[in-house]
């Protein structure tokens, strides 16, 4: 967090030197400050800052494309004459144990268009999922537990023992 905290500072420095404080010049002195940090890494230490926040990155990059995608895909539904969706509930059987990935699980999959968290299962093993486009339900289990599950949890968790 120290680390964190120290790249936000040198991207306010970084957006003060330039004179221009518009959002993009501070992401840019985020950037130049992430690099710094990093190549000062072995005398500041906050290592693992180096990992966690690529992943927090990859993360984030990919809810911003399903958001993108399952607009489209939601869009093309309402302007053509023919519907295609196939509304449904779906059950997805869940790994996430803890209350914090259940919540992030469920709201990146209310938060991605077409589709909506409905309840979690008393034992908490199960997510309801109501799919705009339910026309193949093993295929939203499948994207729910490989695409969204998978990176919550390699966020949330870090990766299975074995792989890095």
């Amino acid at each position: 967090m120290r680390t964190f905290a120290l790249n936000l500072a040198l991207a306010l420095v970084w957006a003060a030197a330039t004179g221009r404080a518009g959002a993009a010049n501070l992401v840019l002195g985020f950037f130049a400050g992430y690099l710094a940090l990093w190549w000062l890494s072995p005398i500041l230490g906050g290592q693992t800052y180096f990992r966690f926040f690529p992943k927090v990155l990859r993360f984030v990059l990919f809810v911003a494309r399903e958001i993108v995608l399952c607009n489209l895909r939601v869009a093309w539904d309402v302007v053509t004459p023919r519907a295609y969706r196939r509304p449904g509930i779906v059950a997805v059987p869940l790994e996430a144990r803890t209350d914090e990935e259940i919540t992030v699980l469920a709201n990146l999959v209310t938060l991605t268009p077409g589709t909506v968290s409905l309840e979690i299962s008393p034992d908490r093993r199960v997510l309801y999922v109501h799919a705009m486009f339910a026309e193949d339900p093993e295929a939203i289990r499948r994207e729910v537990k490989q695409e969204y599950e998978r990176r919550v949890l390699d966020l949330l968790r870090g990766p299975p023992e074995g792989e890095s």
